[in-house]
């Protein structure tokens, strides 16, 4: 989710355009890269995998980064890895990407693969492959699915794109729902991609209204806040705060990758106002009963919702290019 509000012209816009994006089945395949490094006997996953094992022993907040990437990736243009992109006026510049990381792991994986298999593998499918080990690796070593590949890299990037697309975290669940709706993602993926908090952190700005101005009244809380949970919240953002303290997003398991996240917000321990309405909202409380009471499902489930979120809008074939440097396009 972005970081601040949208207005409901850009939102509008926004859904325009991602209407033209739509989804890519056939042109992509598990296995792709198998064989496609000329005179080298290369396995493109393996390797990618080794090289992320390695920097979670570092830094084990990736699973959130890398979840958070590929998400805000493949909300603007499709999963092209637009978001990785140089530039003034890319979506990297643009207020929601200003906290995204995970810049500097995709780029060094990049160039060790080039220094292998030159011109073959896409940034946009280094970013899917890296999200799914760094999501393995959270659960526990035991979430693993398949992906598919075979994208190719965009060459444009801009700005206003990321503002105008990617959902608030006040976004109202039906809107939400449309959204994804309109790059053909059901509502279960929705709630499922929603489970992606179940990592990571938010900062106070992002829902502070909620403690102190809720509805745009003075003083007024969020009376879905649960009442013993509402002054630890305070405690963490103090009204006159800078805004810049944070929190976990889920508060029983925040950093493991596993269905605590629902059982947190079915205890109104909700930090955004969109993870709070999902519980109440006829269209997704259902689903987070479901998920909140089976862990085996999520469990199967998530990498469903990813791969569902990693086939929008990419680009294959003669479609794009394959950037030698993620970070900028080829001349």
């Amino acid at each position: 989710m972005r970081d601040n509000s949208t207005a409901v012209a850009a939102l509008a816009l926004g859904l325009i355009v991602m209407a033209l994006v739509g989804q890519c089945y056939g042109q992509l395949n598990v296995g792709f890269y198998q064989g496609k490094c000329q005179d080298v006997d290369f396995d493109v996953e393996q390797f990618i995998r080794q090289r992320v094992e390695s920097a979670y022993e570092q830094d084990s907040t990736l699973a959130a980064a890398m979840l958070r990437m590929l998400f805000h990736d493949c909300f603007v243009r499709g999963c092209d890895a637009s978001i990785l992109l140089n530039g003034n006026d890319t979506e990297k510049t643009a207020g929601p990407n200003r906290t995204v990381r995970g810049y500097e792991l995709i780029e060094d994986i990049k160039k060790a693969v080039e220094e292998i298999c030159p011109e073959v593998v896409s940034c946009a499918d280094i970013i899917v492959i890296v999200t799914r080990v760094t999501v393995y690796l959270a659960s526990g070593r035991t979430n693993w699915y398949d992906v598919e590949t075979g994208r190719r890299d965009g060459v444009i990037s801009r700005a206003s794109e990321a503002k105008s697309n990617l959902p608030a975290p006040d976004v109202p669940v039906p809107k939400a729902v449309s959204m994804f709706n309109v790059i053909g993602l059901s509502v279960e993926d929705f709630v499922l991609l929603m489970g992606g908090h179940t990592v990571g952190i938010s900062h106070c700005v992002n829902f502070q209204d909620r403690l102190y101005n809720f509805g745009g009244n003075p003083g007024a809380s969020d009376p879905s806040i649960h009442p013993k949970f509402l002054p630890v919240l305070k405690s963490t953002c103090p009204k006159n705060g800078t805004g810049g303290n944070f929190t976990n997003l889920d508060q029983i398991t925040p950093k493991s990758v596993d269905n605590g996240y629902y059982n947190s917000i079915r205890k109104r321990h909700g930090i955004l106002q969109i993870d709070q309405d999902i519980v109440f909202n006829p269209l997704t409380s259902s689903i987070v009963a479901h998920f909140a009471a089976n862990k085996a499902d999520f469990d199967l489930k998530f990498g469903v919702a990813l791969n569902n979120l990693a086939r929008v809008g990419c680009l294959s074939g003669t479609q794009g290019q394959i950037r030698t440097t993620c970070g900028s396009v080829r001349g």
